[in-house]
């Protein structure tokens, strides 16, 4: 999980986003592998690259309902000279014994079953009077006129070329052949895949247990009814959803008061189930910051190593953060501000990437890009800060919405990326490339 506390400057100190995500990344472990069944292991992280034991398809089989037959006795077939086959019998899906179809003769054969000995192609029964002499089946006739078990002859109305409507065997992967790769997140194909394979368990890392805590006793649950002064607590819900989203299992607790015992109470509890922690609001200067005091009483009774540390970024929103370790195994913990943008903007820069880590991701990052930036005016950023403005992003171009506000939720609610300028950037017009962080 996590290694030691972080380095630690004075308290005027401004740090960069660079520096503090790179102390994040450096302090944040992959967790160790487990062997899980398949389903317990969606979205997990696959460990080693896994090997094909076994040829997919196993044998030759059957793409179509309809006849094994051998090419050179359908040669020439038509309406008018259908080809004439004695029927030998019936080839199903999972039938262990197969006939021998010698010259003249086809056997019926259903979609998924071996082709048998002797029999080059198949004809589908559509191209056949499906043994009853009244001339090519198609559609529901096909379906519904098939016969199921008497031998007879089958007329034969076209004829085959050799493999035709035959799935060859390892025509989809071959004994020996890499099925995947290390490092591949497990989604329902690859799933599909393993069990092909006859692979019932798999060695991945497991999803990391996300425990989100927000502070501050003006929340309110929503549902419940608002009193003077009291908000509804979004920023845990949004920042489970954004755990959840980034392939951790996510758990959330309820907004806990500006108490320092009780906080430090619910973190403890917390702690048995959680590979990380994060925390949101009561990290700026205040007399009600308690997350500072609940936290740091924590770390005082951990071992050497624990810690938390409290800093100022270079950034807008999101300046107040807090990082480090708590608890006997060093539980990696992330403070986050307490503002809804702040919040989310620094569970995307910060969060997100320590997730993604902890699940031994190579690229934990989000996808970036160059766009356009189309605005009725330009944009205006804080001198010496990275400003992560959201925007909505289309073919190349980027439109900001909403202001710079780090209380604007429902303008959040409809971005799709965040719009990044550089420090050293106080004024941005429109037409200018920006670099773009997509969320979607």
């Amino acid at each position: 999980m996590s290694s030691a506390a972080p380095r630690t400057t004075g308290q005027d100190h401004l740090w960069s986003v660079d520096e503090h995500l790179e102390d994040i990344l450096a302090t944040v472990r992959p967790l160790e592998p487990i062997e899980l069944q398949l389903l317990d292991a969606q979205g997990c992280v696959l460990v080693d690259d896994v090997t094909v034991p076994v040829s997919l398809p196993p044998f030759d089989n059957s793409s179509m309902d309809g006849y094994a037959v051998r090419v050179a006795d359908v040669a020439g077939a038509s309406e008018e000279f259908p080809a004439v086959l004695e029927v030998v019998g019936d080839v199903a899906a999972g039938q262990a014994e197969l006939l021998q179809v010698g010259p003249g003769q086809a056997a019926r054969i259903m979609t998924g079953a071996p082709l048998p000995p002797g029999a080059e192609a198949v004809v589908p029964v559509e191209w056949t009077d499906g043994g009853l002499g009244a001339g090519p089946v198609t559609g529901m006739r096909a379906r519904s006129l098939a016969p199921e078990g008497a031998e007879g002859q089958v007329h034969v109305y076209r004829p085959a070329e050799a493999r035709a409507h035959v799935r060859a065997k390892g025509s989809d992967v071959k004994a020996g052949d890499r099925a995947l790769e290390a490092g591949t997140v497990l989604g329902p194909p690859q799933i599909a895949l393993l069990a092909a394979i006859g692979r019932g368990t798999v060695r991945v890392r497991p999803r990391p247990r996300v425990v989100v805590m927000s502070t501050g006793s003006e929340l309110v649950q929503p549902d419940e009814e608002l009193g003077s002064g009291q908000i509804y607590d979004s920023n845990s819900f949004a920042l489970t959803a954004a755990a959840r989203d980034a392939g951790a299992i996510a758990y959330r607790v309820g907004a806990v008061a500006d108490d320092a015992e009780t906080l430090r109470s619910a973190i403890e509890d917390q702690l048995v189930r959680a590979d990380l922690m994060v925390t949101t609001g009561g990290v700026s200067v205040g007399a009600y910051d308690v997350v500072k005091e609940a936290l740091e009483s924590v770390a005082d009774e951990d071992e050497a190593g624990s810690g938390i540390d409290f800093r100022k970024l270079a950034m807008q929103p999101g300046k107040p953060q807090g990082f480090g370790s708590i608890g006997p195994d060093h539980t990696p913990l992330l403070a986050l501000p307490g503002n809804p943008v702040s919040s989310y903007v620094s569970f995307e820069v910060f969060v997100r990437p320590a997730i993604r880590t902890l699940m031994g991701l190579d690229d934990v990052h989000r996808p970036r890009t160059t766009a356009t930036l189309t605005a009725d005016k330009a944009l205006t950023s804080p001198k010496g800060r990275r400003q992560f403005l959201r925007g909505t992003y289309a073919e190349g171009t980027v439109t900001p919405v909403g202001g710079a506000g780090s209380h604007l939720v429902a303008a959040l609610a409809h971005a799709d990326a965040l719009i990044v300028v550089p420090e050293d950037v106080e004024t941005v017009e429109p037409g200018t490339a920006v670099e773009v962080v997509l969320l979607g």
